[in-house]
């Protein structure tokens, strides 16, 4: 074996020429800080998983108390609403009862009395009274007789020849007196109409 031969066998790193030696080299510190850069990554996707899931967490929870309160309150709006059409007229019959009271006191006297003008005055008390009251509630009648028909307010029960010329069209008697509660027909007037 030459010289040369022998040296190759005892030590390989020195037969590569130095350029290699440096290009081995670089290739190992590449390879090394990939893999610790990988190891990096892996950390903070490690980190960044934990944090997505803490928020994802955290945003679940806030999502199901706004869905269990929303639930509450679309329950207790309903109760509130059914106690609300329960007793909701509670406060218009309990105003009536004086007026039932006027009207019982009068059917004793009725019986009884011997003054019918008396009477009559004692009917035409409780009958203002109650109309005051329809008034307080918003109920007002409404006016037929001589107006224009409307079809609206009116519903025509008959209609006659008109007495004179400028009645043609128009309301000549009222069978049925209507109602509006705040401007709204809650009962149209039964009348006659002139043709």
């Amino acid at each position: 074996m030459n010289d040369m031969e022998q040296n190759e066998t005892k030590n390989p790193e020195e037969a590569i020429n130095p350029e290699e030696k440096d290009e081995v080299t670089n290739l190992q510190k590449e390879q090394t800080e990939e893999v610790e850069n990988a190891s990096n990554a892996d950390n903070l996707a490690d980190s960044d998983v934990e944090k997505l899931q803490a928020k994802y967490d955290e945003l679940n929870d806030a999502h199901v108390r706004l869905m269990a309160e929303f639930d509450n309150y679309r329950k207790r709006t309903l109760r509130e609403k059914a106690d609300l059409i329960k007793n909701g007229g509670e406060v218009a019959l309990t105003a009536i009862l004086p007026i039932i009271d006027d009207f019982e006191r009068a059917l004793q006297n009725v019986r009884v009395a011997e003054d019918i003008s008396a009477v009559a005055e004692g009917i035409e008390l409780i009958y203002t009274k109650f109309k005051v009251y329809l008034a307080q509630q918003g109920v007002k009648s409404i006016e037929a007789t001589g107006r224009a028909f409307d079809t609206e307010k009116f519903d025509a029960v008959a209609t006659i020849p008109a007495p004179k010329e400028d009645l043609k069209g128009k309301v000549i008697d009222c069978v049925q007196t209507g109602y509006t509660l705040y401007d709204k027909v809650i009962r149209h007037a039964k009348v006659v109409v002139g043709e």
